[in-house]
């Protein structure tokens, strides 16, 4: 060892620079642990592959390894590998020269933007680039010691710092290539977020959670104490204590998306998503995928069979855990899956996905943009797959549609470039039948000759729906309508307005005009006629409802009901006024229309009476009346419930 070790200086603003990263950066200080595993299975990596064409760098008995040596008593912890190793010129490159750019301006960015974040958070658009996980040591130790041997070299480096700005480089001797660092760890605080990095189970934990599938043994001495037992096995009374050191291996390596299809049996994938899912229940279907091209990745994902509780909650967690050459990231990576697929579960493992300098928020760059349209075409695909084999609308696409089919819908006005798949895994009631399901090229296929819109009609169930006046022609003509009554159908329908060269309609707006072009003709020169006829009375019942309704006018809809209310084309629907005001948003008061029967005993009488007395001061009762029986055909409140009780109380006692 050389007499004297060299004195180094970082960078006049590294001291700043340090305590920056270890506040800013890292929210979560076991962080260094998994950084320091993924420096050693990088370096065993390079050693493996440099080796292919030096295999004198390697030992003949080499067997790759990251050994974790922790002291409770000196409160220190070692992380050692015989990987590649670096040179002293590596080590003063690499350790002595922060993310080689320790720079005044540097450091003033971060400085500015951990000023400006509320949390103290650094953005990694700033920071994504500076390979400097070592530093993180400095979140939980107070004294740092490096040493390492390079692959093909004889001596070795030691490398010392206290985070204070200064550093120290010495020759120093390792029985083999690789790196160890000491870590002298500072005291405990439970308060700080600090807890025993020299405990065993503490590190095991750590381990567990976030390097677990590392493809490299993280080992560790572990102290057995053994008693002196019978022959039947019981402890003896008095007996002797024998203790023993026994290195265990900590992680599993055994990633599961990485092993072959044929070699992985149902079990084992069940038994993965109950484990990543927290989820009792085995999953409706495993979907695996391993991309290819300019980036690799692989991801294993799960469709659960049941919805979770608090699904539509605000802060409900997306399920895709995110893996970097099988190392735990994150276990909520919003990036990769849309909202609208939240309940999907599973894995997903880049080899070469671009992280920021903590790796704990993915960038957003290509690949992300990339991983994430490939994974959404595939869980379309596998859905349609599952749609198309479940031919009785009973088997494993129904669950999944009862439990999913919501959300899934959200998709429809999230998600423009995938609407049309989406559309085509869609489910909906008709007027057809209220227990069967339909999808929209089934609709098509029924739809009766000259049809050439797919009708629809919203509402809060399926009964207020059907019951609806406004269906009255359609079911009288035999004419299937989409019965939409959950409170998303409000949303989506407003962005999609044709499915397959059909526009979809709704039979709430607008006039109705059914059958072929001879009957369509026909039905609208009768209805003006009548128009005509009753235009005095419809001119009268405007008048008196003018604040309420933007028009009177006779209906080609209606067949049995007296009256309904309709809108213009691109009105807003009561039900999507009842849930803007759910969400606390204002709606705007839309004028709607007020369609009568022209053939109803009411119109017909109430026309002949108008006509013989056209002063007659009961128009505007009747008017209100009308008006009241539209609103509650429709499922909508009255305005005033004691005046309509009234005016019906006054009808009756003049009728009777």
């Amino acid at each position: 060892m050389a007499a004297t070790a060299e004195k180094h200086t970082f960078q006049a603003e590294v001291k700043e620079l340090l305590d920056l990263m270890i506040h800013a950066i890292y929210s979560n200080k076991e962080i260094f642990l998994r950084e320091l595993i993924s420096n050693s299975s990088d370096a065993l990596d390079k050693l493996k592959f440099e080796a292919l064409t030096q295999p004198e760098l390697k030992p003949s008995d080499w067997t790759p390894h990251i050994l974790l040596s922790a002291d409770k008593d000196a409160r220190t912890l070692t992380i050692a590998d015989n990987g590649i190793g670096m040179s002293k010129e590596d080590v003063v490159n690499l350790i002595g020269t922060i993310a080689k750019s320790g720079t005044a301006e540097f450091a003033a960015a971060l400085k500015a933007q951990a000023a400006q974040n509320e949390k103290g958070e650094v953005s990694p658009d700033l920071i994504g680039q500076f390979g400097v996980g070592f530093y993180s040591t400095f979140m939980v130790a107070d004294n740092v010691t490096l040493i390492t041997r390079k692959a093909g070299e004889e001596t070795a480096t030691q490398w010392q710092s206290t985070g204070d700005g200064n550093y120290t480089i010495e020759e120093a001797t390792r029985d083999a290539c690789g790196t160890s660092i000491t870590l002298h760890l500072k005291p405990e605080d439970a308060d700080n977020a600090m807890l025993d990095y020299a405990d065993r189970w503490v590190l095991q934990d750590i381990v567990k959670k976030y390097s677990d599938f590392v493809i490299h043994p993280v080992q560790m001495d572990v102290e057995i104490t053994e008693v002196e037992r019978d022959e039947e096995g019981k402890p003896v009374e008095g007996g002797k204590e024998t203790t023993r050191i026994e290195r265990q291996t900590l992680n599993s390596m055994k990633a599961i998306w990485t092993r072959p299809e044929s070699e992985v049996t149902p079990e084992e994938y069940n038994e993965f998503y109950k484990h990543i899912a927290h989820d009792w229940t085995d999953p409706l279907e495993t979907i695996r995928m391993k991309m290819e091209g300019t980036f690799e990745a692989q991801s294993l994902l799960f469709i659960p069979t049941k919805a979770p509780f608090d699904l539509f909650f605000k802060d409900f967690q997306h399920g895709i855990h995110l893996y970097v050459k099988r190392v735990f990231i994150m276990n909520d990576c919003k990036e990769l899956m849309p909202r609208y697929l939240r309940f999907i579960r599973g894995v997903v493992d880049s080899e070469d996905l671009s992280l920021n300098i903590s790796r704990e928020i993915l960038q957003q760059d290509r690949q992300i943009r990339a991983i994430r349209k490939r994974l959404v075409k595939k869980v379309l695909s596998t859905l349609d797959n599952l749609k198309k084999g479940d031919t009785d609308n009973k088997g494993k696409y129904k669950t999944f549609w009862d439990a999913f089919g919501q959300v899934l819908k959200e998709g429809l006005f999230e998600d423009q470039e995938n609407t049309e798949a989406l559309l085509d895994v869609c489910l909906f009631h008709s007027s057809k039948s209220e227990t069967e399901q339909t999808d929209l090229r089934e609709y098509i296929s029924r739809m009766q000759s000259g049809q050439e819109e797919i009708y629809y009609m919203t509402g809060e169930s399926y009964q207020a729906v059907i019951n609806s006046p406004h269906l009255e022609a359609f079911q009288a003509k035999g004419v299937e309508v989409l019965v939409l009554t959950d409170p998303v159908d409000e949303i989506w329908i407003q962005s999609v307005p044709e499915f397959d060269g059909k526009r979809l309609r709704s039979v709430g707006k607008g006039l109705v005009d059914l059958g072929t072009d001879e009957e369509k003709k026909a039905a609208e020169a009768a209805r003006e006629e009548k128009q005509e006829s009753h235009k005095s009375l419809l001119e009268a019942l405007q008048a008196k409802l003018d604040t309420d309704i933007k028009e009177v006018r006779l209906s080609s809809r209606l067949t049995d009901s007296a009256a309904c209310l309709v809108g213009d084309t691109h009105d807003m629907t009561p039900q999507m006024e009842k849930l803007m005001k759910a969400m606390n948003q204002e709606a705007p008061k839309t004028k709607r229309i007020l369609e009568l029967n022209p053939d109803h005993p009411i119109l017909e009488k109430l026309n002949g009476a108008f006509s013989q007395n056209k002063e007659d001061t009961r128009i505007e009762d009747y008017a209100h009346l009308l008006y009241n029986q539209a609103l509650l055909a429709e499922g909508s409140p009255i305005p005033d419930p004691a005046k309509f009780s009234k005016l019906l109380s006054d009808l009756m006692v003049q009728t009777l």
